[in-house]
């Protein structure tokens, strides 16, 4: 298939395209949200193609992969074609609602155009999206390989924006635990952070995903301490890297990490004891990171997701409406 999207999500389009088909990424000359095409910093196969709003006029696309609402008008606008009529398309919500979470309205609630896919059953539960079509296509990453050592004496912790963001990735938190061991903050806006939250909590800013990765593994436990969040990539990342995982039971924490992989609660205290049992005891450690690991490469693991998405790409496929055109104003740049 021709599938159109836009790169919204590094790591989960990183695991999309490594599908089957031909991968369809719009580009601008001032890049952008709209156009940004392929990550120059990442490695994706040659099947992800880079394309302008006039060579998408005259593409055969079979399927659009919409993630926000906005690029409904600006698939029609680049297309000529309108999804969900002329072209069959589905929605991927990556995020759990926010406000009021268990009464939100989905943007595409109520609509008999398109699919939408969630990337969590606890997204699914939370969005209201009325009659639309609904199903869950799990997450799935790219083996990084079982590169855990633990050989630091201290967490590792992935969030963005941690003092912009503050309660909802439990950046609060953060203090008390650096109590127990030193926290090592990898991602975007961490550096100076020990200005705020102490010299225990140490920023290591916004590596390349290899390097990160590189550097996580070097830490004794993964620490995931975000209170509102769809299943954060890099927790399945961290499991994956054979890390023992110390989680706070909140959105679909709990159904990603068993109890042999480390320890999941909603009592800080309780998460406290389980880093300390992990830089007592580097055994213990290891032996819950293997856990961690195998139960990450059987329930996301790339090979599932990509039959997962397969299956969903094909319905939407053959449930294709009447090929037709309709007029459009002029793409927006």
């Amino acid at each position: 298939m021709n599938i159109l999207l836009w790169h919204v999500h590094g790591s989960w389009t990183t695991a999309f395209v490594q599908g089957r088909h031909r991968y369809l990424l719009p580009v601008l000359p001032e890049g952008g949200p709209w156009g940004g095409g392929r990550p120059a910093a990442w490695e994706w196969p040659v099947s992800a193609v880079e394309v302008t709003p006039e060579q998408l006029a005259d593409e055969q696309v079979d399927v659009v992969v919409l993630q926000r609402p906005e690029e409904f008008e600006l698939a029609a606008c680049w297309l000529r074609r309108i999804p969900g009529r002329h072209v069959p398309a589905v929605f991927l919500e990556h995020n759990a609602p926010r406000g009021h979470a268990a009464t939100s309205r989905h943007p595409v609630a109520d609509r008999d155009d398109v699919t939408l896919v969630h990337v969590t059953h606890f997204n699914a539960v939370m969005w209201d999206a009325g009659t639309t079509r609904s199903t869950v296509v799990e997450h799935g990453i790219v083996d990084p390989g079982p590169r855990y050592t633990g050989d630091l004496a201290s967490a590792a912790v992935v969030v963005n924006e941690p003092l912009r963001r503050r309660r909802v990735t439990g950046t609060d938190l953060l203090p008390a635990f650096a109590e127990v061991l030193p926290l090592d903050v990898f991602g975007m806006g961490t550096d100076g952070i020990s200005e705020y939250l102490g010299p225990g909590v140490r920023g290591c800013g916004d590596l390349p995903q290899h390097r990160m990765h590189r550097e996580m593994a070097k830490r004794r436990v993964y620490l995931h301490p975000l209170r509102w969040t769809s299943l954060g990539l890099s927790l399945i990342e961290a499991m994956q890297l054979g890390m023992p995982v110390v989680s706070l039971a909140s959105t679909e924490a709990c159904e990603a990490v068993p109890a042999t992989a480390g320890v999941c609660s909603t009592d800080p205290a309780r998460l406290a004891r389980a880093l300390q049992e992990c830089l007592a005891d580097p055994g213990l450690a290891r032996e819950r990171g293997a856990a961690a690991r195998q139960h990450a490469l059987a329930r996301y693991g790339l090979g599932r997701f990509l039959d997962d998405w397969d299956q969903v790409l094909d319905d939407a496929s053959n449930n294709r409406p009447r090929r037709g055109t309709r007029p459009v104003a002029e793409s927006r740049r």
